[in-house]
């Protein structure tokens, strides 16, 4: 998602959810996030959790990118995405 200050300057938040429980697991709120970001993120949550079948995101670039589909592929976990415009 991606946001405004009153100030008018731009913010990124990822948040990822377990769509199963509802439960949020994890949430980074910056100026920009990476797809580095995003892996860390997923990272300490493969860890203390598990690594799980799927994951479904949207298309942002940060998703998208070659790095983060390399290393989901490599631990066996399958992406789904949601299609654009869709909530």
């Amino acid at each position: 998602m991606a946001a405004r200050t009153a100030d008018g300057r731009a913010f990124r938040i990822l948040t990822i959810l377990d769509e199963y429980s509802r439960e949020y697991l994890a949430m980074r709120v910056a100026s920009g996030i990476t797809s580095q970001d995003v892996i860390d993120q997923l990272f300490n949550l493969f860890f203390f959790r598990r690594i799980p079948e799927y994951i479904r995101s949207d298309n942002g670039p940060e998703f998208t990118a070659m790095e983060i589909r390399k290393w989901l592929n490599r631990l066996g976990v399958k992406t789904l995405f949601i299609e654009p415009g869709s909530p």
